[in-house]
This record gives C-alpha cells, sequence and structure tokens, in this order.
C-alpha cells in the first residue's frame, strides 16, 4: 500500500529548560473481562519505565537503562510493595461500591500521583488524586496539604484522612522532596534515551475529496511538541481541530490535526501549509499541502491503518494503566524506590 511520507532530515538541537515528571498509575477493576485486576504503571517524562499487574504478579523494567541501573533487590521491593497495594486497592473497590450502593457491574478505581521538576529553575510540582468511575474521588490540594472530596461519598474518607497530620506531612515530604529526588535519579539512569529527539514522519491524508484534510506526524520523540496549520504566514483556527499526542508501541508518539477545505479552491491548497513544532525550538518544520500529493482512496485507507495503529496501542498492556486513566478523566463531559506511598483504605480510620 502505497505511503505518501515525507522524511524529515532537518537536525534540531535544544538548549531550552525542561521540565521532567514522575508520575504512577494505579488502576484497580471490577468485572472487566480480559482486563488485570490490578496494574501499576510508572512513567519518566511519560516513557514507561516499570510496570506490574496482577497476572504476573511481579514488577519488570521496561526500558533497558532501568534494567541496566538497578540490581534485583530493587525489583523484589517493588514487587512486594506491589503485592500489598493489590490486596488495599482490591479491598478500595469493594468500599466504593458500598458508598455509592452498588453490587455488581463493571467498576474502575484509580489513582495518580507524582511530580514535576523544572531543571532550570528547580521548581518542583507534586499532584495525587483518585478516581472512580469516570469522575473524581478524592483531590489532594497540594498547596494546602489536604485531602478534598468531589463527591459526597468521599466525605467520610476525606474527614479521617485530613485528621492525621502524620500522614499528611508524610505525603508533603514525598511528594516535594523524595519524589523529585528518584525523579532526577531516573532522569540519570536514562538520559541518552530521555534526552533524544527523534523527528517525525509527516503524511497528508483524506479520506475522500469533501472530509477535512489531516496532517498526520508520527515517530516522533519528545512528546513536547505542537503541529498546527499555516497560510500565507498565518496561523489558521477556523476549521481546524488539533488531535491529542497518542503513545506509539515503539516509545514515540503520534499527533494529527484537521483542516476543513472544502469552501477552499483546490488550485488554492498549496497555500496551506503543515508546522510541525518541538517546544522550546525555534525552528519549525513545515509542509505545504499540495493537491497532487492527495489520493482519496489510498489515504482513506491509511487513515483506516492509523486507526488500527491507535487500537492496537491502547490494547497494549503495558500501557493499559495509563490509558485507563486518561479514559477516566475524559470520561468527565516507593519506600526510597519506586512508588514510596503508603495506600490507606478509604474506611481506614
Amino acid at each position: 500500500m502505497t505511503k505518501i511520507i515525507l522524511l524529515l532530515l532537518l537536525g534540531i538541537h535544544s538548549t531550552a529548560a525542561v521540565t521532567h515528571s514522575l508520575k504512577y498509575f494505579y488502576t484497580a477493576s471490577s468485572n472487566v473481562q480480559n482486563f488485570p485486576e490490578f496494574v501499576i504503571v510508572g512513567l519518566v517524562d511519560d516513557v514507561q519505565m516499570i510496570y506490574c499487574d496482577s497476572n504476573i504478579r511481579i514488577c519488570e523494567p521496561r526500558q533497558d537503562w532501568m534494567k541496566e541501573k538497578t540490581d534485583k533487590w530493587y525489583w523484589e521491593r517493588e514487587t512486594w510493595k506491589y503485592e500489598s497495594f493489590r490486596q488495599t486497592f482490591k479491598a478500595n473497590v469493594e468500599i466504593a461500591k458500598s458508598r455509592f450502593n452498588q453490587s455488581g457491574g463493571v467498576h474502575i478505581y484509580q489513582k495518580m500521583y507524582g511530580c514535576e521538576w523544572d531543571d532550570q529553575t528547580g521548581e518542583v510540582t507534586g499532584y495525587r488524586q483518585y478516581g472512580y468511575d469516570g469522575e473524581d474521588f478524592l483531590t489532594w490540594d497540594t498547596m494546602e496539604n489536604r485531602w478534598i472530596a468531589p463527591k459526597q461519598q468521599a466525605e467520610i474518607t476525606t474527614n479521617r484522612w485530613n485528621n492525621d497530620g502524620a500522614d499528611l506531612e508524610k505525603y508533603k515530604n514525598y511528594l516535594t522532596q523524595r519524589c523529585p529526588e528518584w525523579l532526577k535519579k531516573y532522569v540519570d539512569y536514562g538520559w541518552s534515551s530521555l534526552m533524544r529527539t527523534d523527528l517525525p514522519s509527516v503524511s497528508f491524508l483524506q479520506k475522500s475529496s469533501s472530509s477535512p484534510v489531516s496532517c498526520h506526524a508520527t515517530g516522533f520523540y519528545p512528546n513536547r511538541a505542537e503541529m498546527f496549520w499555516r497560510k500565507d504566514g498565518e496561523e489558521v483556527h477556523d476549521g481546524v481541530v488539533k488531535g491529542e499526542i497518542l503513545p506509539n508501541n515503539d516509545g514515540t508518539f503520534q499527533m494529527s490535526v484537521d483542516i476543513d477545505l472544502s469552501s477552499v479552491k483546490p488550485g488554492d491548497w498549496n497555500k496551506y501549509e503543515c508546522v510541525f513544532l518541538f517546544s522550546g525550538v525555534n525552528k519549525d518544520i513545515t509542509h505545504r499541502l499540495e493537491k497532487a500529493r492527495m489520493n482519496p482512496e489510498t489515504n482513506s485507507n491509511m487513515v483506516i491503518n492509523i486507526l488500527v495503529a491507535a487500537a492496537t496501542v491502547i490494547g497494549l498492556i503495558g500501557l493499559i494503566g495509563v490509558i485507563g486513566f486518561f479514559l477516566y478523566k475524559k470520561m468527565k463531559a516507593v519506600q526510597n524506590t519506586g512508588p514510596p506511598e503508603k495506600t490507606k483504605f478509604l474506611l481506614e480510620a
């Protein structure tokens, strides 16, 4: 199948400041077919570096640099902690169901926590939150160092957790001190990989002659990127729909930005150009749209393939915890290594 791929051969070097991140996603499920009962995924700069689930019952590295820089004791500790988290989260699913007067059915209980570190200013930001069945359930107020209950069913938990001053200080210390310490260590472990720049392949896609034209970029890294349409040197907003940055199964990313040109004469298409830009880099990568490059039948197949590829990514078990949390957010409109937090029962006094 013919693919109209424009290979980008420009060299880009960035010296801009980078905000690094360490994130952990916990996902516990009830009555979800072909899905692990409990999953933990850890990411550095949105790159998965650790994975555990209730099928394999161990924690494993997902990057070569994690495997090379850690020893067997690290992974034994992570696996031991994972087992304690699994038991707590399994109980919390049942507790949450009782809070909402639920018995059977499919239910998802999730937690996300981590920190961000600006390598230029040194600024650190921590965050922690829980979700249940597509809604925020518990949120940690960073400034006040206290729990907030978006749902009435979570108030009993916030009342008890907010009265535990010692635990609140432990959480604050972890997110402001220990989390960024480990983030810096992990960034050092994977520096050559995490700080690399992979340029994308760019394609112009169109399902039919009346469909929007999609500029699709794939295979780029890092995910700090923007893409937009421009005409005569000015960014176009009317009729433009930007897609989200999605992960590929090889650790790179993809994204698309569509534009409706149904009212534009074919002869004027070459006035439009697609611009890809890495954040913090002044030099953009531009591809001018030419009608001759468009083949509705071929590009329709390409769009289908891209959708299949995206579905394959979502189906990858190694990313299921992360994807699950993103879905949860969208349904609304480490001892001294790895995840160290004490995961409490919702009804714990």
